[in-house]
């Protein structure tokens, strides 16, 4: 699969002129395409709800585009909660799935009906104690344990996942819940990442319908909706194949008809929490070359770094890089493509062979959409980047400023640090 930016060189030149780069910029058009293509994969069940994982990318512009779709927003943490509630995200369009919670969360989901996915046994207790009672929906977090294979190649381990529950503590969990008068009940489960593959879903489903049955049958409890959480993939690398969302929609469809209509469970709703499958290719990391350096090996040196971008520096991950107006060069050219932090690892990328590059070339690292700016940070003082919405009619909006030294200073109570020096 070719790697192609969904902004032209010109396009980009016109909006640096207004936005310095680094930038990361989205595609609405993508974005709204692809959220049309997933409600049309999953319109078979009439349940069916996506909670788009705000932990992706949590800009309020984007999360409102797929609300638009019937998108909820599934929340990890209070300001993420906050977000989801200003965007008119409340009750069941929330669901608040985290762990180590802390009490002043648990408290703010209760406040807005948030669906809460409780992480561990443990929480049960906890949840009524800082909330005063149980809600009457709740959820609960699965994890089976062992090794998640797909046509026998390992593709996660969640035995040494953090998250959910074991199989009896779950059962457990149920028994308990339904003595405490909760009257609506969910299941949910995340068992590997970034998955390229359409059979990830299905068999995921497998799993999640064969344990709801047995569910009503040990405790009596009948599951209302099961949450398949994230996981489905994107193709970082241009000769990995993109997933089919529909032919994952079918594929749960048909486990969904093997398992739950013959036990007389077809009303289950099905939720699904994807944050990277849903923006990843829709966003990109605009940044200008700025240096060169020849030593032991040939580097580029960009004005954005691990702070922009921080998969590949902790991760080792591939992202695709173009050199804009140069699509169709020779890459004959081995460079390490560098930001400035005093950090080695800070590489976007390691003997990548690419066009020519001159200083003040504009480079588009491809699939930032989710988890690039989310996972940004402050390390060497660097200061977070603007993001740019890319309109469906071709203009473009600047949906987050980049952050200013006052910003950077405003937290220091009682220490005027940027009045000291600038005023």
């Amino acid at each position: 699969m070719k790697k192609v930016p969904f902004v032209t060189k010109e396009k980009l030149e016109e909006i640096v002129r207004d936005v310095p780069t680094p930038f990361h910029i989205y595609d609405e058009a993508g974005i709204r395409r692809n959220c049309e293509a997933i409600k049309k994969a999953f319109a078979w069940n009439q349940g069916y709800k996506e909670y788009f994982a705000v932990k992706a990318c949590p800009n309020p512009f984007l999360i409102k585009i797929m609300k638009e779709y019937g998108c909820g927003c599934d929340c990890s943490s209070l300001t993420e909660l906050m977000l989801s509630q200003a965007v008119g995200c409340v009750g069941d369009d929330i669901m608040f799935s985290s762990n180590a919670t802390p009490a002043e969360e648990f408290r703010y989901a209760r406040k807005y009906n948030a669906i809460i996915n409780l992480d561990d046994f443990t929480h049960i207790a906890f949840l009524e104690k800082v909330t005063g009672s149980l809600p009457k929906k709740l959820s609960c977090r699965y994890n089976p344990g062992g090794m998640f294979k797909v046509s026998n190649d390992i593709m996660d381990n969640p035995g040494d996942s953090k998250y959910g529950m074991t199989k009896e503590q779950l059962f457990e969990a149920y028994r308990v819940l339904k003595e405490k008068g909760v009257e609506e009940f969910g299941i949910h489960a995340f068992l590997a990442s970034n998955t390229v593959t359409n059979e990830y879903y299905p068999l995921l489903a497998k799993v999640l319908f064969e344990t709801v049955v047995e569910i009503r049958e040990k405790t009596g409890v009948e599951i209302s909706f099961i949450n398949l959480s994230g996981g489905v993939g994107i193709p970082y690398r241009p000769d990995q194949e993109p997933n089919d969302i529909l032919e994952i929609g079918e594929g749960v469809r048909k486990v969904y008809e093997e398992v739950l209509v013959p036990a007389g469970l077809g009303k289950a709703a099905i939720y699904t929490e994807m944050g990277r499958f849903m923006t990843g290719p829709y966003g990109g990391l605009v940044t200008t070359a700025i240096h060169e350096k020849h030593i032991h090996k040939e580097y580029i040196g960009c004005d954005a770094c691990a702070v922009n971008l921080m998969r590949p520096a902790i991760y080792g991950a591939y992202h695709h890089i173009t050199v804009m107006g140069k699509e169709h060069a020779p890459c004959d050219h081995m460079y390490d493509v560098t930001g400035s932090l005093c950090e080695n690892c800070d590489k976007f990328a390691i003997d990548r062979m690419l066009p020519e590059i001159a200083i003040g070339d504009l480079l588009f690292i491809h699939d930032t959409g989710a988890h690039g700016f989310a996972m940004g940070y402050n390390y060497n003082g660097k200061l977070r980047s603007a993001e740019v919405l890319l309109k469906e009619d071709g203009s473009y909006q600047v949906i987050r400023r980049a952050e200013t030294p006052r910003d950077y200073f405003a937290t220091f109570d009682g220490f005027d640090v940027y009045d000291k020096l600038f005023l």
